[in-house]
């Protein structure tokens, strides 16, 4: 019966890790969201005007960020 409860418990604790990764990752966005500055439209149009479209930079120009943000900061 041991063994038995011990595959459980180790289900259950990679449920409850799992459960708790997906909430974090929610809350993180969320806090991003809120965090974000508004831009109206008017605000956009003169960034666009100034910087123009991410579509007109060389891929040279651009860091991609992704993995970044994936790991809170440190690039593995």
């Amino acid at each position: 019966m041991e063994s038995t409860d011990a595959l459980t418990t180790d289900i259950l604790k990679a449920l409850i890790k799992e459960s708790l990764r997906e909430v974090l990752r929610e809350e993180r966005l969320n806090l991003s969201q809120l965090l974000m500055p508004f831009v109206s439209n008017q605000e956009q149009a003169e960034i666009d005007a100034s910087f123009g479209s991410p579509e007109d930079y060389d891929d040279e120009e651009l860091i991609n960020l992704t993995d970044w943000v994936r790991h809170g900061g440190s690039i593995q």
